[in-house]
């Protein structure tokens, strides 16, 4: 597996699968950061808008479904899809 990418684009929903996906491999450092927001207790609002570059000023749905689903699997990443990684990462 190459380094992930440190800032990439995200998905207004991250996946849902029961198995790791390449979109997974290329946002872990997008769920590190927002796992170590979260641990700090900082507002989704401000995680949204710096994280994932989506205002919640002017798109609250949005920003708050890619927030949500995005830490979901960043905490999945953390008790299930690390196993993945260490088996190879996603299937090509």
């Amino acid at each position: 597996m190459q380094s992930p990418p440190l800032d990439p684009p995200v998905d207004d929903l991250a996946p849902t699968a029961a198995m790791l996906t390449g979109y997974d491999e290329r946002h872990l450092v997008t769920y590190l950061r927002l796992l170590d927001a979260d641990a700090e207790g900082a507002h989704w609002e401000k995680v949204a808008k710096i994280v994932l570059h989506i205002d919640p000023a002017r798109e609250p749905e949005r920003a708050r479904q890619a927030w949500e689903s995005h830490l979901a699997r960043a905490r999945w990443m953390t008790e299930k899809g690390y196993r993945h990684l260490l088996e190879g990462g996603a299937p090509h």
